[in-house]
């Protein structure tokens, strides 16, 4: 599946919305199918140029698809999977753009079952805004997608997903579902939690002092406008990881308290460098 003949992305929002602008921009679909729940955003989006068809349902949605994208909520996704079983073309890829993957990869492909093949799939791209309106046929570019296969899954169906997400831009990495949660918890989650954690107690002291602040609270503080509800049920599905990262967290924090609190110098400007040497790690 070097192109994909017919592509159908269901419940479209930044993520789907990039879905089916960067195909279309990439030359990687010939024919792109949508469904989103509501009417009004159905039509608007069969008015736009990357969209080819708009369907009332997602099963009819499916029909003829050899590759169907789930970009729904994570815990609609498996909703999704379920209704679709039925209708999806036999052998069909189905792949999605979930944030967690142990229990969801492994509900989505007992769902479809022998009909076609889930792989599960995370885009590390977005932003802290929501909707199609905002997605971009660049979002992908040289940003990391992980594919989440599990050791049953076929091998051909995993191949044709990495190359679908290898043609938008993005860097292809593949580990378990479990690996995967295990990652994003440390990477991505915990990130959020701090942001969020950073904000609402800072929320307790004037609210004048935002108004003085450098770009230092502004860049460490931007993922804290994120969606909540989103996040919440990204907590709810990797909630031990988190757990478990978090308590790390606040080992490492102590460490830094008793440090600080001793005027233990030696010991703050070591964790200092150890921290910068992390960050200056980052590629580019």
């Amino acid at each position: 599946m070097s192109v994909v003949s017919h592509l159908a992305i269901l419940a479209p929002g930044l993520l789907g919305g990039s879905v089916a602008l960067a195909p279309k921009a990439r030359g990687a679909a010939k024919t792109i199918t949508i469904w989103a729940r509501r009417p009004e955003v159905r039509i608007q989006l069969a008015s736009q140029p990357w969209c080819d068809h708009v369907t009332s349902t997602p099963e009819e949605a499916v029909r003829q698809a050899d590759l169907v994208v789930l970009a729904a909520p994570v815990e609609r996704i498996i909703e999704l999977a379920h209704t679709i079983s039925p209708h999806v073309k036999e052998g069909a890829r189905v792949t999605d753009v979930g944030s967690t993957k142990a229990a969801l990869t492994r509900a989505c492909a007992a769902a479809l079952g022998n009909r076609a093949h889930f792989v599960g799939a995370h885009p590390m791209a977005g932003s802290e805004k929501t909707g199609w309106e905002n997605g971009s046929a660049d979002l992908f570019q040289k940003r990391v997608c992980f594919v989440t296969p599990l050791p049953s899954s076929d091998p051909a169906a995993v191949e044709d997903v990495a190359r679908f997400w290898t043609h938008l831009g993005a860097q292809v990495t593949t580990v378990s579902p479990d690996e995967h949660d295990e990652i994003v918890a440390h990477i991505s989650h915990l990130p959020q939690a701090l942001a969020t954690t950073l904000c609402t107690f800072l929320s307790q002291r004037p609210p004048a002092w935002r108004n003085v602040s450098g770009n230092g609270l502004r860049d460490t503080t931007r993922i804290a406008g994120s969606d909540a509800t989103m996040w919440i049920e990204i907590f709810r599905n990797n909630r031990e990881e988190v757990l478990r990262a978090l308590r790390g967290l606040q080992t490492e924090l102590e460490g830094f308290h008793a440090a600080l609190a001793n005027g233990d110098w030696l010991e703050v400007q070591a964790r200092l460098e150890r921290g910068k040497a992390y960050r200056d790690g980052f590629r580019p």
